[in-house]
């Protein structure tokens, strides 16, 4: 059932406007546009450089100097504080979405308004950087304790939180899966016929950060015939990681980093979506939206990606040259094998409209408002 509009929300999220990151697609996704899903005062930072073109509903705090430890992170966080306070009329606001547990935004909006509901938001990085930073294990900690909802997206985001947060009052925990776009689900870009081709085009697409999987990737493609490798991805990080590829051995065709319907346009182009990710995944949000497109996805069996894909997509070591090979051919020798997938995946992402993630964070505001 509709629970009809909900109250307005407050967000942040203490990134530069037009960041690379499945985070920051779902921020854009629920919260800005000219009709958005989840009507908000959504803020972000600016970027180096002129200010960019940003969406409807999306405003950008004039705050630089964004850091994770130390005194400086708390001067940090005071200045946010004062800008969404400058910028935010608290009578209007009826709920708090927290993007992330960690990091900036989180503390200054709850120290911004702090007699507002909160509903947290949590996302891999925030796991991800609490683990390896002293100061931001302890904001996770705090921000987990001062919301009357978390919202995770996947079963293993919740035992990732808990094993960081063991105080954390799981009855707090709520699942609610990210979506995709649902015009997505309806009206998917064609995908030209394809027949005879003795190499298998392989398309990784996101960040390049360690964690995603890349030299391990590269080092098994490197024993692996009759493949060819695409890679959209952010300039700088593509252009660090490229010396690496050299010297592997791996001949890989850099896209450049595409807008989101370019990459929906790119996916009819290959024949499978790699996602070696070697740590976890909160969702694999572009796993679902090459699936919702009809390219089958081979994926790294991590938490998240296993609970988000399970058996629609093609688990495999992708990090093991023996294991990526037999894999690579099963797919070339099976001539129903890629189709199979398409299906399946198309059946997957049907599961995650953006509408029904939207839908249930309403409906968790009303209980809290």
């Amino acid at each position: 059932m509709n629970p009809g509009p909900g109250p307005l929300v407050a967000t942040a999220l203490d990134l530069p406007a037009a960041s690379p990151g499945g985070s920051v697609e779902l921020f854009l996704d629920l919260y800005t546009g000219t009709q958005p899903p989840i009507p908000a005062h959504a803020f972000m930072l600016p970027p180096p450089g002129p200010r960019p073109r940003t969406p409807a509903g999306l405003h950008l705090l004039p705050v630089r100097g964004k850091c994770l430890d130390g005194s400086a992170f708390g001067a940090y966080v005071t200045a946010l504080r004062r800008a969404l306070a400058q910028a935010i009329d608290p009578t209007r606001i009826g709920v708090l979405h927290l993007q992330h547990l960690t990091f900036g935004a989180t503390p200054a909006l709850i120290r911004a308004l702090p007699q507002h509901p909160r509903i947290a938001l949590v996302h891999g990085t925030d796991l991800l950087f609490a683990a390896t930073h002293r100061t931001q294990l302890q904001v996770l900690r705090e921000s987990a304790r001062a919301a009357d909802a978390i919202v995770v997206p996947t079963g293993a985001m919740a035992d990732h939180l808990l094993t960081l947060a063991p105080t954390t009052d799981p009855h707090k925990i709520t699942h609610i899966p990210w979506g995709i776009p649902d015009h997505l689900l309806t009206t998917s870009p064609p995908r030209p016929a394809r027949g005879g081709a003795a190499h298998l085009r392989l398309l990784y697409a996101g960040r390049l950060t360690a964690e995603k999987g890349m030299q391990a990737l590269a080092g098994a493609l490197s024993l692996t015939p009759g493949v060819e490798l695409s890679i959209a991805a952010p300039p700088a990080q593509f252009h660090a990681i490229a010396p690496d590829l050299r010297k592997a051995g791996v001949h890989a065709r850099y896209l450049g980093w595409l807008t989101r319907p370019q990459l929906w346009k790119a996916f009819a182009d290959h024949d499978a979506l790699v996602m070696p990710s070697t740590t976890l995944e909160a969702m694999g949000l572009v796993a679902l939206e090459a699936q919702a497109c009809g390219l089958p996805v081979l994926y790294q069996p991590v938490p998240g990606l296993r609970e988000t894909l399970a058996h629609s997509a093609l688990p495999t070591a992708l990090d093991n040259p023996t294991a990526l090979a037999r894999t690579l051919t099963h797919l070339r020798t099976d001539p129903g094998l890629l189709p199979a997938l398409r299906a399946s995946g198309l059946s997957n992402a049907a599961r995650y409209p953006l509408t029904a993630t939207a839908t249930a964070l309403t409906a968790l505001g009303h209980q809290l408002t």
